[in-house]
């Protein structure tokens, strides 16, 4: 088996897989999905919101939000020796959001929400969450912590993950003049 690494960024990777089976590739798709960690929102406490949309409503668009992390930095609750409910510092980080609008209205978007550890941020802070309206206001807090997409979906790392053949072309040099005219069809 050999894999090539085509593309690797932060925001995707591609690679090409070749000395394998369509079953293995399957495989490695479903396990980036289901059992690679990733941290998300996964406790939201309210103190004030005056907008026009419900406490659940910012409750689960916050949890959708994805957030990037060092992964080497914290371990999923489970693995925790705390034996807390709420977690600690190992296995939990903990989040604020406290937004007023003014004189204007305002959107407030994931990256108003301020990390405790500066190494846990979303991944796009253009996220909107809720839009107040002058003299709205939303106070809170969140707790992030490590799951897996295997437990919900807001713990999946990739929103792709796809493969597909790579087709193998061979050309009969005894039949072909390189005209071109197959291309034209």
């Amino acid at each position: 088996m050999e894999i090539k690494i085509l593309e690797l960024s932060e925001g995707a990777a591609r690679f090409l897989l070749r000395g394998s089976y369509p079953a293995f590739a399957n495989a490695l798709r479903r396990i980036m999905i289901s059992d690679v960690p990733s941290m998300a929102i996964d406790d939201v406490f309210i103190y004030e919101n005056s907008s026009a949309v419900h406490d659940e409503i910012i409750a689960h668009r916050l949890g959708m939000v994805p957030l990037k992390t060092d992964l080497d930095r914290y371990v999923l609750p489970e693995e925790c020796d705390c034996g807390s409910e709420m977690g600690c510092p190992k296995c939990r980080a903990i989040g604020t959001l406290d937004v007023e609008a003014e004189g204007e209205a305002r959107t407030v978007y994931s990256g108003d929400i301020q990390f405790d550890d500066p190494e846990v941020a979303p991944v796009s802070p253009k996220v909107p969450i809720v839009k107040l309206a002058p003299g709205q206001r939303l106070k809170l807090e969140v707790h992030a912590r490590l799951g897996t997409g295997r437990q919900h979906a807001k713990w999946q790392p990739v929103s792709a993950c796809a493969y597909k053949y790579v087709p193998v072309v061979e050309i009969d040099r005894r039949r072909c003049d390189a005209c071109g005219k197959c291309v034209e069809y």
